[in-house]
């Protein structure tokens, strides 16, 4: 019962933090307009509404409170993967849904902030690296804020799917999705090798209902999120041994760290997650055979005519000649947890407290033998708290956070396995209720 109240007053301490958020928040952007933010501490606007996904989202949140505890216990391993990705694709989708087809998928990708604006720009690719960095400052031909914002590896991503035949924000958008929904199976396989197979059925139907969705579809951070999450779960892989051919899976993880750095910047910050692995499995074998699988795009791309270091650089100039230039450092950086609060739901907040407790033990742990169950789990979170904190203290992170830092906030969502059995249910309503509140309040955007 102890247990129970104080996770429950870790609950309502992230709601608080999340209202006190929005109500400083609306008095700042009333008085100076300096947040340019329509509902902060969310990029949001505020419209309520039902739409053809309300049904659907509905059902899958009925179904995986009732039936998500017994079906993670009971299915066969490969059965749970697939109910998984199953399950998380349907939550997307409804989710997505919401805001109609238009609004919610077809054109979420083609507003004149977002990659398919510049693709038909792209006429030769190399011509296009050579001469990417040049288009990032503000100017007579400036890139959008998205592409201006990533290396070109997001861009090109999209360029590729035009020349295919996949043209347009609705296959942009299937593409984003589909990626997303194979999050949380990446996670799972993530947390059954380092910290068993137990541990892992636990966070299952936590990882299907996670609010993170709401942002998670149909945008290109939740593609990200997929690519970085198969990264970690091929390096846990190859840690703990699990695979027959470690070596390889260790490749396989630079390679898709590798390209995560030309999709995104930022995602340089999955080192702590990766480091968390590392400390779990207490080894650092694979690193060798994870940054030979980085070089090929270091090589790639600067041989191509674009310097990531260049890119950065110039990106930060352009970033403080916008809206960061005028948005307060001091609000973000509290407000920015605060608005990962709706991401993460209340469920994962108190899950946290028990990472917390664990931690000491883990890392005291590790001079004797490799860390396991609750151990491992809370070395895991810890690297993607110090993902989200290194992110919140750059000052590169003044807003939008909600889909900028999925990649590291994914991996807070398993510490829900370490809740206590008896009131999951209660926390899985919890983590619905968050996620198709926001979805039905608000119209998101990125």
């Amino acid at each position: 019962m102890r247990t129970t109240r104080r996770d429950l007053c870790a609950a309502l301490a992230a709601v608080l933090l999340f209202t006190a958020a929005l109500l400083v928040g609306r008095h700042l952007e009333s008085t100076d307009g300096s947040l340019h933010l329509r509902w902060p501490p969310l990029y949001a606007y505020w419209l309520p509404h039902v739409g053809p996904g309300t049904p659907a989202a509905l059902t899958v949140a009925v179904l995986t409170v009732a039936y998500g505890p017994p079906l993670a216990r009971r299915l066969r391993w490969r059965g749970l993967l697939l109910a998984g990705w199953a399950g998380s694709t349907a939550w997307l989708w409804s989710l997505a849904l919401i805001d109609g087809w238009h609004r919610g998928v077809a054109e979420r990708l083609t507003t004149k902030y977002e990659y398919l604006q510049s693709v038909g720009d792209v006429h030769d690719v190399g011509a296009t690296l050579r001469t990417f960095t040049d288009h990032i400052p503000y100017g007579p031909d400036h890139w959008p804020a998205h592409v201006a914002g990533h290396p070109p590896g997001a861009l090109l991503t999209f360029v590729g799917l035009d020349r295919i035949g996949l043209d347009g924000g609705a296959w942009a958008a299937v593409w984003c999705l589909t990626i997303a929904s194979t999050a949380a199976v990446a996670v799972l396989v993530t947390v059954r090798a380092l910290c068993g197979e137990e541990t892992a059925r636990r966070a299952a139907p936590f990882l299907v209902l996670a609010p993170a969705a709401v942002w998670q579809g149909v945008s290109a951070d939740g593609y990200f999120t997929g690519v970085t999450a198969w990264a970690v779960a091929l390096l846990a892989l190859a840690a703990t041994r699990r695979v027959r051919f470690p070596r390889v899976a260790a490749l396989g993880s630079g390679l898709l760290l590798g390209l995560a750095c030309y999709l995104s910047y930022g995602l340089l910050l999955m080192a702590p997650v990766c480091l968390g692995v590392l400390a779990a499995a207490r080894t650092v074998r694979p690193v060798p055979y994870v940054l030979l699988g980085i070089v090929p795009w270091v090589v790639a791309f600067t041989a191509a005519g674009f310097w990531w270091y260049d890119g950065y650089s110039t990106l930060v100039g352009r970033y403080y000649d916008g809206a960061a230039g005028v948005r307060p450092y001091g609000y973000f950086l509290w407000a920015n947890p605060a608005a990962n609060v709706a991401v993460v739901g209340v469920a994962t907040v108190a899950a946290l407290r028990h990472a917390g407790v664990a931690l000491p033990g883990a890392v005291r742990g590790l001079r004797r033998a490799p860390a396991h169950g609750a151990g491992a789990l809370a070395l895991l979170v810890a690297g993607a708290a110090c993902a989200v904190l290194a992110a919140d203290l750059s000052g590169m992170s003044k807003a939008e956070t909600e889909r900028i830092w999925l990649p590291f906030t994914l991996w807070l969502l398993p510490a829900a396995a370490l809740l206590p059995e008896r009131s999951w249910r209660y926390w899985l309503s919890a983590q619905a209720v968050v996620a198709l509140t926001v979805n039905h309040l608000v119209v998101t955007g990125w």
